[in-house]
């Protein structure tokens, strides 16, 4: 362990808690996009007091950016005395609705056991508090250093990341010649390197029917029941079909090393957003939306062909049966190579702190990796950063201290790597 960059961050322990119990405090809620301006504008001056040179930049005319809630990105840029090689902390600031059961104020960063508490703090304020002291540290000791350092700060990741990274990738933030290394710190564990994520294939089904008065059913033709014979067909062919597809990729949890199907939502009949009694109608429409996750050795065009050809074979088989069927995201997996620079420095950072090999993983969930590699032609990209990731999205989420201070004394030896050469 490199024992200046190691003091350094240490000496910043009670900045780092500090800072996290800041970024907490902003109720970023995605959606609908709150407080994304204020918690961005906290961002670059706290960067801007140390150096860096920021960028607010709104993702204009991205799905939910209005003018209550714009979607607002920073980027900030250090530049060393000479060129070198560019190293980019990129993590996301929106975070998920509260949801109940929270013995603590889930916006306050209540500091408790060790652990700051907090909707976020996990997934992945904790995260990015640990890099900007990362950053911050290494700038203390090797002030000299060539290349250049970037820290963003951006948003709905959690939707999907098209107001954040995608839009920023989409005007070169994320490319070669800019950026040459992307860190994410998502929380994935202290000791290890998550390379990617599994596919996935969001998708709306809409089967059609034929409305009549709910006492003369027969008169008409309901959507639902439609709609219960694709699940029925689901449930006995595609999931245990799904279910025996194994993969190479290291993924966790071990349940995610197989092709896996969500029934995210459904909606037929009388609408949601109605309290009193429902009208005697029989449902001519009934939508689902399946959010469908795959792996490294499956082809999409593949992965949608098991899905319609249940819906063909259903509309042969079934009196008036017709669906409509909509995509909404796909994303191919990825899995970035243990050869590549940002692994094997990040990798040396672990053995330095830890004193073990680290572990190789990849996420169950897509997170901005997609964008920087898709849109950015970026590869050199792997999520790393303290937080348990069960933790993510529950009641009482939390990031332990000794966790962020050991993820920053990580980051900070990958820096040192990339940037140099050695450790």
């Amino acid at each position: 362990m490199d024992e200046k960059l190691s003091r350094a961050i240490e000496k910043r322990r009670d900045d780092l808690i500090a800072l996290t119990r800041e970024l907490i405090r902003f109720p970023t809620i995605n959606p609908p996009g709150e407080a994304y301006t204020p918690c961005a504008e906290y961002l670059a001056q706290r960067l801007q007091n140390i150096g860096f040179e920021t960028q607010l930049i709104r993702g204009e005319g991205t799905p939910g950016d209005t003018d209550r809630y714009p979607r607002t990105n920073v980027i900030a840029r250090f530049d060393g005395r000479t060129h070198g090689q560019t190293v980019h902390f990129n993590s996301h600031i929106d975070v998920v609705d509260t949801g109940e059961g929270w013995t603590v104020d889930p916006f306050e960063g209540v500091v408790k056991d060790g652990k700051v508490y907090g909707r976020g703090a996990c997934d992945m304020k904790g995260g990015l508090a640990a890099s900007i002291i990362a950053a911050e540290a290494f700038l203390e000791v090797y002030p000299d250093f060539s290349g250049a350092i970037e820290i963003s700060g951006t948003v709905d990741e959690e939707s999907g990341g098209f107001g954040g990274v995608a839009y920023l990738a989409g005007k070169g933030f994320f490319s070669k010649p800019r950026v040459d290394h992307v860190i994410i710190p998502e929380p994935l564990n202290k000791d290890r390197i998550c390379l990617g994520h599994r596919g996935v294939w969001w998708a709306e089904i809409e089967t059609k029917g034929e409305i009549a008065h709910g006492s003369m059913p027969f008169l008409g033709d309901c959507a639902v029941r439609h709609m219960g014979a694709v699940l029925e067909a689901f449930e006995k062919e595609l999931l245990p079909a799904l279910d025996r597809k194994q993969t190479r990729m290291p993924v966790v949890p071990e349940g995610a090393r197989r092709s896996t199907m969500n029934i995210n939502s459904i909606h037929g009949g009388q609408t949601d957003d109605y309290s009193g009694l429902p009208s005697p109608n029989v449902p001519d429409s009934c939508r689902l939306t399946i959010d469908r996750r795959f792996l490294l050795e499956e082809d999409i065009a593949e992965v949608k062909r098991e899905v319609t050809s249940i819906l063909d074979r259903l509309q042969w088989e079934r009196p008036k049966f017709h669906y409509n069927i909509r995509d909404i995201m796909e994303v191919q997996p990825l899995m970035t190579e243990r050869d590549a620079p940002v692994v094997t420095a990040v990798a040396q950072g672990i053995r330095a702190v830890f004193g073990r090999e680290p572990d190789y993983v990849i996420s169950p969930g897509t997170y901005d990796q997609k964008h920087i590699a898709r849109i950015g032609l970026l590869h050199d990209c792997i999520a790393y950063g303290p937080g348990i990731l069960d933790l993510a999205h529950r009641p009482d989420e939390y990031v332990g201290i000794e966790d962020m201070i050991e993820s920053a004394k990580v980051m900070a030896l990958g820096l040192k790597v990339l940037l140099s050469g050695s450790i």
